[in-house]
């Protein structure tokens, strides 16, 4: 919902969204005009144009559902399978096909300057944006100067803002016509503004970069990035095991860091239930410890020699498990959650 008045947008966003704002009690005009006041202030200091700076300030919107979406505390509930389930879908597997055979060129150029194999860039393409299907709605501009006002972020969505103005600058851009998500995220591999500051790349020589309406700035600003993260294009992201059913839960969450021969010594094995390969290399080993706990609760007893009480019941079965390279971490360097890496590294292996 967008709203041009913002003392109007205030008065609504106590009628709707109750005691968000109680601290404050109602909407603060003059909070909202020193906050923009601020911006003017910090952006002429850093040498933004007064083009840009005029035009960030024009009319931005005070806009209540960024408020709460920044507010709510969403809990994590769906389980590793349910997850890649949704992300790793056979739907998603189809279309990053179509798309590596529709951009063969650029991803050869993204692999052969950065490092990053096509696969890989793809799997981030459609975890990111579904290949640029999802279009972002938000006006960045009021976007952030929403967040500063509210300010449990403050300081962060200043940086954004100002760095969003010096993007704007640079690269000749309309800056009420970038749009992103509600947090600022913005074009085909979701890059915040001071992210693309650092890491932006003009893939197709127009002299400026624009991560939303070119697909070559996009891929190849996200394989400077995975570069500069120290990706190794010989490495894999993840490799899929087995565990004993009394494996040692506490040691699943990808901290623990073991040779492949050392995790073969503690029963770890291929998912056939061969051998693992004598490796030397390091990795770490991730599974979902909360579905398995919550399964166990469901298995059979057992009486003292192990048997199950119930004849209908299924033994306890194995626990599956994620054996995770160095690369796994880096891309936890980009979205840090073990669940989307998994997901970029399921997704990757079946775009090879």
């Amino acid at each position: 919902m967008w709203c041009k008045i913002p003392v109007f947008c205030g008065m609504l966003f106590i009628s709707v969204f109750g005691n968000a704002f109680a601290e404050r009690g109602v909407f603060d005009l003059e909070r909202w005009d020193n906050v923009l006041e601020k911006i003017r202030t910090t952006a002429t200091n850093q040498n933004i144009s007064k083009s840009v700076i005029d035009e960030t300030l024009k009319s931005p919107a005070f806009i209540p559902g960024i408020v709460k979406s920044d507010r709510k505390q969403t809990e994590f509930t769906l389980t590793l399978e349910q997850y890649l389930n949704r992300t790793v879908s056979n739907e998603r597997v189809k279309n990053g096909r179509k798309k590596r055979a529709e951009y063969p060129t650029l991803l050869s150029r993204v692999e052969q300057k950065y490092g990053v194999p096509r696969n890989v860039t793809l799997a981030f393409w459609g975890m990111e944006s579904n290949y640029g299907a999802v279009k972002s709605k938000h006006q960045l501009t009021s976007a952030f100067i929403t967040l500063i006002y509210e300010g449990r972020r403050e300081e962060f969505f200043s940086k954004q803002l100002l760095a969003l103005m010096k993007i704007a600058d640079k690269n000749k851009l309309s800056i009420n016509d970038i749009h992103g998500s509600w947090a600022g995220a913005m074009g085909h591999f979701q890059f915040i503004p001071t992210t693309l500051t650092q890491y932006g790349v003009d893939g197709n020589a127009d002299g400026r970069i624009d991560i939303i309406n070119s697909i070559g700035d996009a891929m190849m600003s996200a394989g400077n990035y995975l570069n500069k993260l120290g990706w190794n294009k010989n490495e894999p992201i993840i490799y899929r095991v087995t565990l004993p059913a009394d494996f040692d839960r506490v040691i699943l969450n990808g901290d623990t860091k073991k040779s492949f021969k050392e995790w073969a010594q503690m029963g770890v094995m291929n998912l056939d239930g061969t051998p693992l390969p004598q490796r030397d290399t390091v990795v770490g080993l991730i599974a979902d410890t909360k579905a398995i706990a919550e399964r166990d609760l469901y298995q059979p007893q057992r009486n003292e020699d192990g048997q199950s009480m119930d004849s209908d019941v299924a033994p306890s079965p194995v626990i599956k498990a994620y054996l995770t390279y160095p690369n796994f971490y880096r891309i936890k360097k980009w979205n840090n959650s073990s669940w989307y890496a998994i997901a970029i590294g399921e997704l990757a292996d079946k775009l090879k």
